[in-house]
């Protein structure tokens, strides 16, 4: 075998463990790469509890309260389900119904989604992307009309 055989050897079986370990590393995270929920995926995934994942969606009208000190209950809906939220702490300054929000956190045994992190948007024109091609999806929100919540 020549010098030049060798090489070419060599990048071919380099190329192919390189290809394999991106496989299964990919293979792997399948599941995990997904930046957020929908409420209408968990209601056909099913979830397990105690899982944790990102869930995002729209703060429904009228389903904010407030109980003792920081604990905060509200309902994140993507137009085809609903899941209540509990977080405990402070909420975002631009925290309100009908706008988008990503919460992280893990269901409970009752159904419930502790939340630990809330995320807002940041502005009255933006919405995550995620959030809004589910929208999109669900039919809710229209391209060319404004993002929920932005009249």
């Amino acid at each position: 075998m020549t010098r030049k055989q060798r090489r070419l050897v060599l990048i071919g079986v380099s190329g192919a463990v390189l290809a394999l370990s991106l496989g299964l590393v990919l293979f792997a995270m399948r599941d995990t790469i997904v930046f957020f929920r929908a409420p209408s995926d968990i209601a056909a995934q099913g979830i397990d509890e105690g899982v944790r994942f990102r869930l995002g969606g729209l703060v429904e009208d009228g389903s904010m309260r407030r109980e003792d000190g920081q604990i905060h209950y509200f309902s994140v809906t993507d137009g085809g389900a609903t899941i209540e939220v509990r977080y405990q702490g402070l909420l975002p300054d631009l925290f309100r119904e009908g706008q988008g929000v990503v919460t992280e956190g893990a269901i409970d045994g009752s159904g419930l989604f502790r939340a630990d992190t809330v995320l807002a948007r940041h502005d009255e024109n933006y919405m995550p992307r995620e959030v809004a091609d589910a929208l999109k999806a669900q039919g809710v929100w229209q391209h060319g009309d404004p993002a929920p919540g932005t009249q």
